[in-house]
């Protein structure tokens, strides 16, 4: 696979591969809150075992919280990934990254990246959206997102990341009526996908499939049960041509049993086919 080049103008990145329209990336969940000591750890060597063009996470890198500890966090971080930088890591902003404007000038510092901003990959957009200190989705970010899905309106495959998925709620609702969905619709975005809550669900609303990632290592909730969709993973996305395919990837042992599902396999409260190996 060709190496990802990228350079940012105008607060968006343009990145290109290579040529030919079929390429792979892998989507990382919450390390944070609270890690499970080991499984960040495994979740990376198994991703880079997939050897995919880039990687994009849903948030939540560090504990965070606290100023007087974000820097030597940081560069624990710079560290632990220093053996995977031949990847370009597309970080999108949580709330345990960033929680003041000290974080987030720590958090532009350590992941290269501005707290919102977008990035070509052959026929594929993708927007990466701050939400990481508020619920709602900020007015700003609407706006942001709205401007960029025009100036990138050609593009036949659109992918939308924040961490909190403020989505949620109208989405379980059936509610097509707020501005996020609105804006997806118009622009023909195909996944908008978030992390947080650290459980796997899917939910399709207009056209748009709404994913809720499972956690890279953050802890698991609610009985931390499988089929509900507790459990460490990383996503591998295929796309070939107009075509994407998911292979959401359980962890192995002993964090996991290693279960591969796809987002058909799951929905709005958890599995909701049989699992595949």
């Amino acid at each position: 696979m060709g190496a990802l080049l990228g350079v940012l103008v105008s607060g968006a990145w343009a990145a290109y591969s290579g040529s030919g329209a079929d390429f792979r990336f892998a989507i990382l969940g919450d390390r944070t809150g609270e890690p499970v000591p080991g499984v960040w750890d495994e979740i990376w060597r198994e991703t880079d075992a997939d050897h995919p063009d880039f990687i994009v996470t849903v948030g939540d890198t560090i504990q965070g919280m606290q100023d007087a500890t974000m820097d030597a966090q940081w560069q624990a971080i710079t560290r632990m990934l220093k053996p995977y930088r031949k990847y370009q890591i597309f970080f999108t902003p949580g709330n345990h990254d960033v929680w003041s404007d000290g974080s987030a000038r720590e958090y532009e510092k350590y992941t290269k990246h501005p707290l919102h901003y977008s990035f070509d990959h052959e026929q594929a957009h993708f927007t990466i959206l701050d939400n990481s200190r508020s619920d709602l989705m900020p007015s700003a970010e609407l706006a942001f997102l709205r401007e960029d899905l025009q100036k990138h309106a050609s593009q036949p495959l659109k992918f939308v990341f924040s961490h909190r998925p403020s989505w949620i709620l109208p989405v379980v609702l059936s509610d097509s009526h707020f501005e996020l969905n609105e804006i997806a619709k118009q622009y023909g975005v195909r996944y908008v996908i978030a992390g947080h809550i650290h459980q796997m669900l899917r939910f399709e609303l207009d056209g748009i499939t709404y994913l809720s990632m499972a956690s890279s290592g953050g802890h698991l909730r609610d009985g931390k049960e499988y089929q509900r969709g507790w459990f460490f993973e990383h996503t591998l996305v295929t796309v070939r041509g107009a075509n994407v395919e998911f292979a959401i990837k359980e962890a192995a042992q002993p964090f996991g049993e290693s279960r591969i599902t796809t987002p058909g396999d799951w929905g709005a409260a958890g599995l909701a086919h049989a699992a595949g190996h």
